[in-house]
């Protein structure tokens, strides 16, 4: 017999497993915009790919997606603000953190741990979400602090997994 899988146990199950945060930027024409994402991992080393998985139901995605291209912010643990505005559907998103583009044209936070700047390679239709496969054609690291997790349902993790053998 197959246990039931019903929308609210499966993601109590997933968020057992913490993840790093994201933002997801790119531009609609010339105005920045952006979006908070979890759903983000590495692909590929040859060639250089990441994916990301934005809902079907973001506002955000769609206007990047139109462009081809878009930018992958590796949140650092003192931007949970940062994630906050992005992952908002209303007010302005970059108001809470200063940006900047790079030469390629990728749009950076100001205060990341990382960031990449990507092609849009493919679109996949993966349930109630894409998946966007990027290549990536530039990339910096910024800073060597702490991420930024989400983890049950939030940030703050259990005391055990902030200790040195936990993060």
């Amino acid at each position: 017999m197959r246990p039931s899988v019903n929308a609210r146990t499966f993601r109590t199950a997933l968020g057992q497993f913490a993840t790093g945060v994201t933002v997801i930027t790119g531009l609609d024409g010339d105005e920045p915009v952006g979006l908070a994402c979890q759903a983000f991992s590495s692909l590929s080393l040859d060639p250089p790919l990441v994916l990301f998985c934005p809902g079907h139901t973001s506002t955000s995605w769609p206007r990047i997606r139109a462009s081809g291209r878009f930018g992958v912010n590796v949140l650092a643990e003192d931007q949970r603000a940062v994630c906050e505005a992005f992952g908002s559907t209303s007010g302005p998103k970059f108001d809470a953190v200063g940006s900047r583009r790079t030469a390629g044209g990728t749009v950076v936070l100001d205060g990341v741990l990382a960031w990449l700047g990507c092609v849009v390679e493919t679109v996949y239709d993966g349930g109630d979400h894409d998946i966007v496969v990027g290549r990536v054609l530039e990339l910096s690291v910024e800073r060597q602090d702490g991420p930024l997790l989400f983890f049950r349902g939030g940030h703050d993790l259990p005391d055990a997994a902030l200790t040195p053998s936990g993060r």
